[in-house]
């Protein structure tokens, strides 16, 4: 069952017992929250998305509450809590949408160890796998929406998944986080992409969350062989540029932007070295997505099936 499908009594009280478990890629998240802004950016964002009975497993518990004292009342915050752990200081309440996301990315950060997570963004085309990397500010989560929006798949916006058995690519498709000016890039960019409520004000500025299509959200269970990474970077005014970058850099910035490469230690050396030996790798420097996504588009359907190691 879809979440939309729920009657809204059953989805409220189911959202307020902590009874709301929802299917995100691999991962499933049990949720719970008395907040009005957690239910209004679930029913929008996350309607398409499988929701499961009461009693199902969850990988990961998340509750976000009123504050406290005070707090509850005045100058209002959301404290989010999983396991009995808190690892945020209370936000405004008015940043509780934002706050579940960020949590819900911590959680799978910290544990989620039967994969290499990388932060990058990840793109299917034709069974293969487009990995961003890059570091904020670079335009990858701009990127990365007009290209789910332009015959690619999203398979992730943050949270690069990498199988340590057989190297491929895991989805965990969730709404994409864009910061302050690229709300308006993008909805000039793509008129049907549909966006929650913005959270102005936060740490990273403006934040809103851009809704995934429905097609890609029915297949979210299927992975992907990585095929090209790309470093991208917005460079205001100047031409599409795509330059070959040797494996060595390419890896130790990868090796960066994990979570977990030193947690795994040899192993997450020996997936990362292997999932580049299937990686075509370049630097991306663009000012314009309608000149930048075909070049993307034609590069990756260029390339021939890497050789079996």
């Amino acid at each position: 069952m879809k979440l939309e499908q729920l009657a809204p009594a059953d989805f409220r009280t189911r959202l307020h017992r902590g009874d709301l478990v929802l299917q995100a890629g691999v991962f499933r998240y049990r949720l719970q929250s008395p907040l009005a802004q957690i239910e209004q950016g679930l029913w929008q964002l996350y309607g398409g998305y499988p929701c499961l009975p009461p009693q199902s497993f969850a990988d990961f518990p998340l509750q976000l509450d009123h504050g406290r004292g005070l707090h509850r009342w005045w100058r209002r915050q959301v404290r989010f809590s999983s396991d009995g752990e808190r690892p945020f200081e209370p936000l405004p309440q008015s940043h509780a949408f934002a706050q579940m996301e960020w949590a819900m990315n911590w959680c799978v950060s910290m544990r989620a160890h039967q994969y290499l997570m990388l932060h990058a963004a990840v793109l299917e085309r034709g069974g293969r796998a487009l990995v961003m990397p890059a570091p904020p500010g670079s335009g990858k989560s701009t990127l990365c929406a007009a290209l789910t929006h332009s015959d690619w798949r999203l398979m992730t916006d943050e949270l690069c998944l990498v199988d340590l058995a057989d190297r491929r690519i895991h989805a965990a498709a969730r709404p994409v986080s864009l910061k302050n000016n690229s709300l308006d890039v993008i909805r000039r960019y793509a008129p049907q992409a549909v966006f929650g409520a913005v959270t102005r004000g936060t740490t990273k500025g403006d934040v809103v969350h851009m809704r995934v299509p429905q097609a890609h959200v029915e297949r979210m269970q299927e992975s992907a062989s990585p095929r090209l990474v790309i470093f991208p970077r917005y460079a205001a005014g100047e031409p599409t540029r795509l330059t070959p970058l040797p494996k060595a850099p390419a890896m130790i910035e990868l090796g960066k932007n994990a979570f977990n490469y030193l947690v795994l230690g040899l192993q997450g050396f020996e997936v990362l070295g292997a999932m580049l030996e299937r990686c075509d790798c370049y630097e991306l420097r663009y000012s314009d997505l309608h000149d930048a996504i075909p070049r993307l588009s034609d590069l990756l359907d260029g390339l021939p099936e890497p050789e079996a190691a």
